[in-house]
């Protein structure tokens, strides 16, 4: 049976060293030399970590830390909202650019149809004002000839005063075929 590191040595440690040698005997003392070193080394600096993260500053920086932490969180999940926020403003304002720019291009339209119509009313008051001179200028004509009649009319009266009644019924038949105007 081979022999394991804990299992207990029946031959005292006096016969191990003498059969071996010192050889033997100081690989072993060294060994545990060593290892009583590191336990030492690696122990003294635990302890003093285990007394220190125990120590109120420790624990009160734990504290702050964890404060530190959900103030984070709190600050990221405004964040998060704020960043929605601006995103949906941002769409907003994209619609509110696409709908005033179409009311831009059908206000333009509407211009033009506009100033088209302006345009044929423009043309429809010449043509109207070019009917009004011609009929202003037949009025004028129409009644100078009344004027012309009126005093050949007037002179035939006179003249005619000794002709019979039948005769002077003519004037005024003219003056009720060219109505009101002739008066004047």
């Amino acid at each position: 049976m081979a022999s394991t590191l804990y299992d207990y040595c029946r031959v005292p440690m006096g016969d191990i060293c003498k059969k071996d040698g010192d050889k033997r005997c100081k690989l072993l003392l060294g060994i545990g030399i060593l290892v009583l070193l590191i336990t030492v080394i690696l122990g003294v600096p635990l302890i003093i970590f285990t007394i220190k993260a125990n120590s109120e500053a420790c624990r009160d920086g734990l504290r702050a830390v964890m404060e530190c932490r959900n103030v984070t969180h709190l600050l990221q999940q405004e964040l998060t909202e704020a960043q929605k926020g601006f995103q949906d403003t941002e769409a907003q304002v994209t619609t509110c650019n696409q709908t005033v720019m179409a009311l831009m291009a059908s206000l333009d339209a509407e211009k033009a149809q506009g100033q088209k119509k302006v345009e044929e009313l423009e043309g429809e008051i010449t043509i109207l004002n070019h009917k009004l001179q011609d009929a202003s200028a037949e009025v004028e004509r129409l009644r100078r000839e009344n004027q012309v009649l009126s005093v050949r009319i007037a002179d035939k009266k006179y003249s005619a005063s000794s002709q019979d009644s039948s005769s002077a019924a003519a004037p005024q038949l003219l003056i009720l075929l060219l109505g009101p105007s002739a008066l004047l």
